[in-house]
């Protein structure tokens, strides 16, 4: 079977979740048939008032009637709020069971996609679905079902009454389908624009140094200004169609209420209807279309949550929650990797292609090779963030995907290339958020990265506090913090990409000192290097080129084998030489 059928057929997770509401539902099920009871209350009260009241010219009468409404209107009052908070409910019950997972999609989705334009949508999406849920819409469609019972009351006042009311309900009802088909087309433009000018927004927000350095700002606000207009257009055609139709839906009740009017006269006169069906008749006929203009009203927040349920659902799909793996020991001995192939997220093309090799405990190895040549892809696999196409990677004889990330965390230490920390303090970048961190484990990390003295100079120490993605930090205070968190409780496997791109000599030398007391205290240690710093020390070297393991083995033996005499330059003027 396809995935895109699979997908189709496959329950969606949102609806899954719902169905924890399922007494709760039958429960408004429930309140919404004795609320539309009640509704009847007022047509009834006018209907005796009078037929019955006015000619008997009965004041006991009245008041036993009125009281009798104004109790029926109370209980009415309080079963429609009962409604509403069982709503309020079922969205807040939504969000509790999907938040976490809608937040574990928004932290996996870079790495199973190419990319989305607005990575926080599923989290918006959520949000889209518990605020529909909770507010005045599902009440609407509730209500709809109950159309024919105040169409049948309108029968049997007359004939005559009850079609004219049943005309106006199927043109409202046509006016509906009318906006369901001309908005979902502005609709999901809007969404697709809405999320084009978050994004570009977003980006000019994370790289404001650059846009102001390199005069770029404008043109990016070009960008956005483009982006902006479609989507104000789509939004505006939305708003039109469903602000149009929703007039003429108000228009038509009025000219029907006056209809109803109109017929009951006429039968009145032809003594067909008395008075009170003529009053009565026309508050029931508002009744029978309020449900109709209520639904297209909050159309919108439909088409809105209608399609966010799709896109959940999609996400949800794509990441599916699975049953945590056995808890396997610590790895202590190897690792190997096995005719590993990788491929970026939603890309089919091979960037690493039958790599194999073997580590054992206290060895490190050194990766060099020219750009593109596909190191950072490999040590991605490596440390369990991309997946292999083929092949596999194994700790002690165990393939990653046999652990989950949790459990494999703890044992992995990894530095990336771009280093990203954490509103939080320098404590708890080092602790990776741990709640039960204990300091002498976060001193520890500091001192085995040599960043100990460093961070004691900081304004609060270890308490400082370091802004988001660590502005208040240079690149090379971030990128040795980033060391200490990859050294963090003494991980087995320790990955570090390019990890002196920022460093001075103070901080080369604590990097050689850090991956000589990892390889002594047993760990497993990979460099990326592009500076011949980073392999001070190191044992091996696996040299790289179009994604294929070049050569591998000692150090010494690998880097004689890899260099290359220096091309002859030809000098062509005192100011510039040029190989010959």
């Amino acid at each position: 079977m396809s995935k895109s059928v699979s997908k189709r057929t496959a329950p969606s997770p949102v609806a899954a979740a719902l169905s924890g509401c399922r007494i709760a539902f039958a429960g408004i099920g429930m309140l919404t048939g004795v609320i539309n009871m009640l509704m009847l209350t007022g047509s009834l009260f006018m209907l005796q008032v009078y037929d019955r009241v006015l000619p008997s010219r009965s004041v006991p009468t009245l008041v036993a009637l009125f009281v009798l409404v104004a109790v029926l209107y109370a209980f009415q009052a309080l079963l429609d709020a009962t409604r509403g908070r069982i709503l309020v409910r079922i969205g807040a019950f939504l969000d509790e069971q999907l938040g976490r997972r809608v937040y574990d999609a928004v932290a996996q989705l870079p790495l199973k996609t190419q990319g989305q334009a607005d990575g926080l949508r599923p989290m918006r999406d959520l949000d889209q679905l518990r605020g529909f849920l909770s507010g005045n819409g599902p009440a609407a469609f509730c209500d709809l079902p109950w159309m024919p019972l105040y169409l049948g009351v309108c029968f049997l006042f007359h004939a005559w009454i009850g079609l004219t009311a049943l005309t106006g309900a199927a043109v409202l009802i046509a006016l509906t389908l009318t906006t369901e088909m001309l908005t979902r087309s502005p609709s999901k433009a809007a969404v697709v624009f809405g999320a084009r000018r978050t994004a570009i927004a977003e980006a000019s927000r994370r790289n404001a140094e650059v846009l102001q350095a390199m005069g770029m700002r404008s043109l990016l606000a070009a960008l956005w200004s483009e982006a902006n207009s479609e989507y104000l257009r789509s939004q505006q055609r939305a708003s039109d169609v469903a602000g149009g139709l929703g007039a003429v839906s108000r228009a038509l009740r009025l000219v029907l209420q006056s209809g109803v009017l109109a017929v009951g006269a006429y039968l009145t006169m032809n003594q067909e209807a008395t008075g009170g069906i003529i009053i009565a008749s026309s508050i029931l006929v508002a009744r029978v279309l309020a449900p109709v203009e209520l639904t297209i009203a909050n159309w919108r927040g439909f088409i809105g949550a209608r399609q966010s349920w799709n896109r959940l659902s999609d996400v949800l799909h794509l990441l599916p929650e699975g049953a945590a793996p056995l808890a396997l020991p610590a790895p202590q001995r190897t690792l190997s990797v096995e005719q590993v192939a990788v491929t970026p997220p939603g890309q089919p093309r091979l960037v690493v292609q039958d790599v194999s090799f073997s580590l054992e405990v206290g060895q490190a190895v050194g990766i060099v090779g020219p750009s593109a040549s596909g190191k950072s892809s490999l040590v991605r696999a490596l440390v369990g963030v991309w997946q292999p196409a083929r092949g596999k990677i194994r700790l002690d004889g165990a393939a990653l995907e046999q652990w989950s990330s949790a459990a494999l965390g703890p044992h992995i230490g990894y530095l990336p290339q771009d280093v990203e920390l954490f509103d939080g303090t320098v404590a708890d970048n080092i602790a990776r958020f741990r709640p039960d961190a204990e300091a002498a484990a976060v001193v520890a990390a500091a001192r085995a990265a040599g960043v100990h003295e460093l961070i004691l100079r900081l304004p609060d120490g270890y308490e400082t506090r370091i802004g988001e993605a660590g502005t208040a930090l240079s690149s090379g205070q971030r990128q040795r913090i980033a060391l200490a968190r990859a050294l963090y409780g003494e991980p087995f496997l320790v990955v570090l990409d390019e990890p002196n791109s920022n460093l001075d000599a103070e901080g080369d030398d604590a990097l050689t000192q850090a991956i000589i007391a990892a390889r002594r205290r047993g760990a497993i240690v990979i460099v990326i290097a592009h500076r011949p710093s980073a392999l001070q020390a190191v044992d091996l070297v696996l040299a790289m080129s179009n994604g294929r393991v070049h050569a591998f083995g000692r150090k010494e033996e690998v880097l004689r084998t890899e260099a290359r005499p220096a091309r002859p330059l030809k000098v062509v003027s005192d100011k510039e030489a040029v190989p010959a």
